[in-house]
């Protein structure tokens, strides 16, 4: 689901506000989510899941067509760690079977 589809299945479960409100709600959310992480603060939304920020060292990798020593600068990463009821109810409801995960086989 992408931003927009978001806001329409909003918008459709709430007639009675305008497109243009749900939409700033949405952003709002957003914006503050990424605000929270930005200071290096948590974001847990009870029963759906947890936003933390991991700190990557700096490392030396390497390029795989040369197979040189490139420095790869250190960085903060999103990261996301899915609450129990998340799990649960994906889970119970098998929306992910093997026939699904594996198409081929």
């Amino acid at each position: 689901m992408i931003k927009s589809e978001l806001v329409q299945k909003l918008a459709d479960e709430n007639p009675n506000l305008f497109h243009r409100d749900i939409e700033r709600i949405v952003s709002i959310i957003f914006d503050e989510i990424t605000d929270a992480l930005a200071r290096g603060d948590r974001v847990e939304l009870r029963g759906f899941g947890a936003y933390s920020v991991k700190h990557r060292p700096a490392r030396v990798g390497r390029n795989p067509r040369s197979g040189e020593a490139v420095h790869i600068e250190e960085k903060w990463s999103p990261f996301f760690k899915a609450g129990k009821e998340l799990r649960d109810r994906l889970n119970r409801e098998g929306r992910f079977s093997a026939a699904a995960q594996n198409p081929g086989g």
